[in-house]
């Protein structure tokens, strides 16, 4: 019989199509405002974060090849949680997504900027099933100040191993072939300051229009939770609240964001 879901030990190789087809099984779980809500768990989680309208939304229900899997709002600021989707067999579950309300959307009230701040800053610091970040830049844009501000928060986590990073610069149909070179030669660049020996650190170029980097992500995050081992970190620092970044959820219901 075939392993639809390779492990570890199992012969049968990872191809593009079994690792599409595990992220197509991603379903809701559930939904927190806060990190005590969220549920203890040993599995491999992998969030997902980016600037507003950076495309985050549609990258995740790209993935999965299901439409409404994660939700963009038109209401900028209305949706202030972090969604919890299982991946894996139904009685087995293997990995979770998580998806983080978008920032940088400047008319969020100061309230609950300062609030979500606290919450991303905790959940990145010390979420202790966090085994991998996807971060999602607008490709036109390339890395901004806040997106700095984000990998500089996770660098230390990135540069034990313990947490991998893949920046995935959305919305590349957008560009030429030359313009899509020097960004993916750009990201690179910079990212090579968070490199070790013992990191994982990658980038690539993503288009939800045209399908392009789709295979390579879902290899990528399913190499992840087959190699995922679960770790005792303990920070051991005080944790800094992300002093700029302001949250909500994708609107992208103000501009499409293919």
């Amino acid at each position: 019989m075939t392993n639809e879901f390779p492990d570890a030990a199992s012969p049968e190789p990872l191809t593009e199509k079994l690792a599409l087809a595990w992220t197509h099984t991603a379903r809701f779980l559930t939904t927190a405002s806060q990190l005590i809500h969220l549920p203890a768990t040993e599995l491999p989680e992998i969030a997902f974060v980016g600037r507003s309208n950076a495309g985050k939304s549609t990258a995740i229900n790209t993935l999965a090849q299901q439409k409404r899997l994660a939700f963009a709002s038109k209401t900028p600021g209305r949706t202030q949680h972090i969604n919890l989707f299982e991946l894996g067999p139904k009685d087995r579950a293997d990995a979770l997504f998580a998806d983080l309300p978008g920032y940088g959307y400047a008319a969020v009230a100061k309230a609950a900027k300062v609030r979500w701040q606290k919450v991303m800053a905790d959940y990145l610091a010390v979420r202790r099933s966090l085994s991998g970040v996807v971060l999602m830049v607008d490709s036109r844009l390339g890395l901004t100040d806040l997106d700095k501000q984000l990998l500089e928060f996770v660098a230390a986590r990135v540069s034990t191993g313990e947490i991998k990073l893949l920046v995935l610069l959305t919305k590349s149909d957008k560009l030429n072939r030359k313009e899509a070179d020097a960004m993916l030669r750009a990201t690179t660049d910079y990212l090579a300051g968070m490199s070790t020996e013992v990191s994982d650190v990658s980038v690539t170029l993503f288009s939800a229009l045209k399908k392009s980097g789709v295979g390579d992500v879902a290899l990528a995050l399913r190499e992840w939770v087959l190699a995922h081992r679960p770790t005792m970190f303990e920070p051991t620092v005080a944790i800094e609240p992300l002093e700029s970044l302001t949250a909500d959820d994708d609107a992208e219901g103000a501009a499409p964001d293919a």
